[in-house]
């Protein structure tokens, strides 16, 4: 999981993040300096994100959830929806105005599996921080041709393939074609 946009610039990106973590931070007895030693995440960010006003990382949101002992989900979901299948909430956006991530859902696994739908505009990238030992990704290719990059080696996948693999290692996703690219990803822990 890696960038995230600035919540001011792209107010569906952290439309419930704000809320949800002084909410889960509370309900967890933790204040903002016990949040930051536990997760790794300074107080600065923390305050930040927390007033709605942050550039933030998808893995730091994440790092943020496991200290305070909650999913990932529970920080991006909207709070009124009860489902934990359906979120559906664009928690990526790049620089063209097709390209983003959205969370569609999560299902329980040994921890958690996310499902997402993914589109790339040409020439657009993603570039995440590898995840804990453990974590995997699973990707179908649903329109174009998604160029995967893992620890530094590039292959191609066109539509109606699909790539499993550790995400416990750098990665990034690019279209270096002319049409979108869109994508299917399941993130399992």
């Amino acid at each position: 999981m890696s960038n995230i946009l600035h919540s001011q610039e792209r107010g569906d990106v952290l439309a419930h993040v704000s809320g949800n973590l002084r909410r889960l931070r509370q309900a967890a007895g933790l204040s903002q300096v016990a949040l930051a030693e536990a997760s790794g995440i300074s107080r600065r960010m923390i305050i930040a994100v927390e007033a709605g006003d942050a550039n933030i990382s998808l893995s730091s949101l994440d790092k943020l959830a496991v200290a305070m002992g909650v999913g990932f989900v529970d920080l991006v979901r909207n709070p009124d929806r009860h489902s934990s299948s359906d979120i559906n909430e664009v928690t990526w956006r790049g620089s063209g105005a097709e390209s983003k991530g959205v969370l569609l859902g999560t299902a329980p696994s040994g921890q958690e599996t996310q499902l997402w739908m993914w589109s790339l505009e040409a020439g657009e990238r993603y570039d995440a921080e590898p995840d804990p030992q453990g974590w995997h990704e699973m990707i179908v290719v649903m329109e174009g041709t998604l160029t995967l990059i893992l620890s530094g080696e590039e292959k191609e996948y066109p539509k109606g393939a699909f790539a499993i693999y550790s995400s416990a290692q750098n990665y990034s996703y690019a279209n270096t074609g002319t049409e979108i690219t869109r994508f299917v990803r399941n993130v399992v822990s």
